[in-house]
């Protein structure tokens, strides 16, 4: 008979135990993406970079062809990690490029958490290639967009044959803070929802301003 414990299932996030790729957050492969609004999908890209950082999760940046054709990467990444480099590619599948799967093997964590444009191209490839050689693969699906909602919707369906979780931005940032009591984390896990956190960041500033109130803290 199973036993309840009060511990945290095996897959769920932490900070240290995963390293995070974000892919091809560019200009050129946001004016084509149809299904998902730009301004939400920067603000959620916003959402997992701040939480990357509050948290200290490892983080790998990459872009493609960013001088000859597909612009800079966000400014909400590049604002977020100031001086990080970032890994410029030609090829389109970033797990082909071997100073990537270099970082990934120097970071040494086997699960990988990724975020980008396009969900079919730019995710699939490299989530594909991270399951096949025996890596546990999560996707921030509002954090990836594609040119339509069908190219996104299958792209999450293969990817989830094959044995990804997705999951969203808010859910990441929450996920990593998990428990209110954690007060090195609390104030920014706060301060990034509210900026970031649609109606719940709404709901946080309202509670704050009217009663005082924190999330069990």
């Amino acid at each position: 008979m199973a036993q309840a414990q009060a511990k945290p299932g095996k897959t769920l996030l932490s900070p240290n135990d995963h390293t995070l790729i974000m892919i091809d957050h560019q200009s050129q492969m946001a004016f084509a993406t149809k299904s998902i609004d730009a301004v939400l999908l920067r603000n959620n890209v916003a959402l997992v970079a701040k939480a990357a950082r509050e948290f200290g999760v490892s983080t790998i940046l990459t872009t493609v062809a960013e001088k000859a054709f597909s612009g800079p990467i966000f400014e909400e990444i590049s604002s977020t990690f100031p001086g990080q480099t970032m890994i410029d590619r030609t090829n389109m599948n970033a797990w082909e490029d071997p100073r990537i799967t270099a970082r990934v093997n120097e970071i040494g964590k086997s699960r990988i958490v990724m975020a980008g444009l396009w969900s079919s191209v730019c995710i699939v490839g490299p989530a594909l290639s991270a399951l096949d050689q025996g890596f546990e693969v999560y996707v921030i699906t509002d954090a990836c967009g594609d040119v339509s909602d069908e190219a996104h919707q299958r792209a999450l369906d293969r990817l989830v044959q094959q044995g990804a979780r997705p999951m969203t931005s808010l859910q990441y940032l929450l996920e990593l803070q998990r428990d209110w009591a954690r007060t090195e984390t609390y104030t920014e896990t706060v301060q990034t929802s509210v900026a970031h956190g649609g109606g719940y960041g709404l709901g946080l500033i309202y509670a704050k301003t009217m009663f005082g109130g924190s999330e069990g803290h």
